[in-house]
């Protein structure tokens, strides 16, 4: 990582022994613009444009990468160039959806798909292991508890394929459910609109869990008075959460949102 006196906070997740940045890069727009719920269309960025977008992150001590086998060529990509990059990068990787233009989003939680989706990932990412994988829910986080989706998961993990396990999911009772099915990691949805989950911060700290907030800033879709940088440094404030995930092409972008959140002295 680039020298920098100014660098992002960097907080456990949970009891997993991973040590994340306060904020981290989502990356569906590096390999997905088809299908997608953001306020303007975008193209998919070049291999340059990437690198240096993952450079900048580096540079401001984001050390975390979000994808997910549903955001299209995102792993392939990051597989293929996060070695051309001098950062290094935990990686929090999604099992259970998947994406193609033609079919749009399918759904398989079954033991085979998922160990399917797990060996996939690692040969997109060149890792022999993932750091964080988490069930990419469809909403029906009931039902993909109920397949026993997150035993494989955890099945997975004590074979060392995967470092911590856990659920992506949009209930309240499904991450309660996977808390106590011994899920290391919560991904939630938390902004001031959609509060429904709010309950999980507490109790994930009480399992032992890390907790990632997902669509902090609303998928793009703030208001035009708000500042992200300002929501993000609220939200970040409560120092029971891990990380929260971020989506950008724009490094100014980047820069802007980490500014509140920087630790050190000034440039």
């Amino acid at each position: 990582m680039a020298l920098n006196s100014r660098t992002l906070p960097i907080r456990p997740l949970g009891l997993s022994g991973l040590q994340l940045s306060v904020l981290g890069l989502g990356t569906v727009k590096l390999g997905r613009n088809t299908d997608v719920k953001y306020p303007q269309d975008f193209e998919l960025p070049s291999d340059e444009a990437i690198l240096n977008l993952l450079e900048v992150a580096g540079s401001l001590g984001i050390n975390y990468l979000d994808t997910a086998p549903a955001y299209g060529l995102s792993e392939v990509r990051l597989g293929a160039l996060l070695p051309h990059c001098a950062s290094t990068f935990q990686i929090v990787t999604k099992a259970g959806e998947h994406y193609d233009p033609a079919q749009q989003s399918r759904y398989d939680f079954s033991e085979y798909g998922l160990r399917q989706s797990i060996e996939t990932s690692l040969k997109r990412l060149n890792r022999t292991q993932l750091d964080v994988v988490l069930l990419h829910s469809d909403g029906h986080d009931d039902q993909v508890l109920d397949a026993g989706a997150l035993r494989t998961l955890l099945a997975c993990k004590s074979e060392g394929l995967i470092q911590a396990v856990g659920l992506s999911g949009k209930t309240l009772q499904g991450g309660r459910r996977a808390l106590a099915e011994g899920a290391d990691v919560l991904m939630i949805t938390l902004n001031p609109d959609l509060t429904d989950e709010a309950a999980l911060v507490s109790e994930a700290v009480e399992a032992g869990a890390g907790l990632l907030i997902k669509k902090a800033l609303g998928s793009g879709h703030l208001a035009a008075h708000e500042d992200p940088a300002v929501r993000l440094a609220t939200l970040l404030e409560d120092t029971r959460i891990s990380s929260a995930v971020i989506g950008t092409l724009n490094p100014d972008h980047l820069r802007h949102n980490c500014s509140l959140l920087f630790q050190g002295e000034p440039q």
